[in-house]
């Protein structure tokens, strides 16, 4: 079993889900996330609440003593500056409760098309129909390396015999023939390219 404090639980799992929770957690430590949970979705409702009116909503909802609500109280204040960082996890909980909710109320009135439509968006929204991604194993994908070569064949052309000779009397037939031919000179690019290319080490790498 976890040894988490309350807090550290509920920053970690306070929209999990119900089910997921009890493969996790004892039932007590369970109960009392799932009563934070409630009150957080109370305060995110109500932002003007003061601290009093927490305490009777919470000791109203679960009968518990004053220093009980009050320690809750402590809780739900440290969790709500975080819940800009699960903010989307809040709102899918909250998107299913509100469609449990709905098929609930439909079930009643044995509406069953409300009902078929309500398990139709759950099913959706959950992507139950889809098998669960594997998680990719970056860590084991190695960088394919490039080296640098003038040799054509690397790209499938067939190379030019004797390619040097045939430029070197190509540029001198035409000089000969175009002599107002501007020589543009170049500057042999002073790099190394065996650093550039160097693979990385392995521990370099982790």
């Amino acid at each position: 079993m976890s040894q988490l404090s309350i807090i550290d639980i509920a920053k970690q799992d306070l929209y999990t889900s119900q089910s997921e929770l009890e493969g996790k957690y004892p039932v007590p430590q369970i109960e009392h996330l799932l009563r934070l949970r409630d009150m957080v979705t109370w305060s995110i409702a109500n932002p003007d609440m003061k601290d009093r009116q927490f305490v009777d909503e919470l000791r109203s909802r679960y009968g518990l003593s004053q220093v009980t609500a009050y320690a809750d109280l402590k809780i739900v204040k440290a969790l709500l500056p975080n819940l800009s960082e699960c903010t989307r996890d809040f709102h899918r909980w909250r998107y299913n409760e509100m469609i449990m909710e709905t098929y609930q109320m439909a079930k009643k009135r044995k509406d069953t098309k409300t009902m078929e439509k309500a398990a139709t968006s759950y099913a959706k929204f959950n992507r139950i129909d889809i098998e669960d991604e594997q998680s990719v194993p970056y860590h084991m994908i190695v960088v394919q390396p490039f080296f640098p070569t003038t040799d054509p064949r690397v790209v499938g052309i067939t190379p030019v015999p004797n390619i040097d000779d045939r430029i070197r009397k190509l540029t001198q037939e035409l000089t000969t023939s175009h002599p107002d031919t501007e020589n543009i000179e170049y500057e042999q690019a002073d790099l190394v390219l065996d650093d550039i290319f160097k693979p990385e080490d392995n521990d370099e790498q982790s």
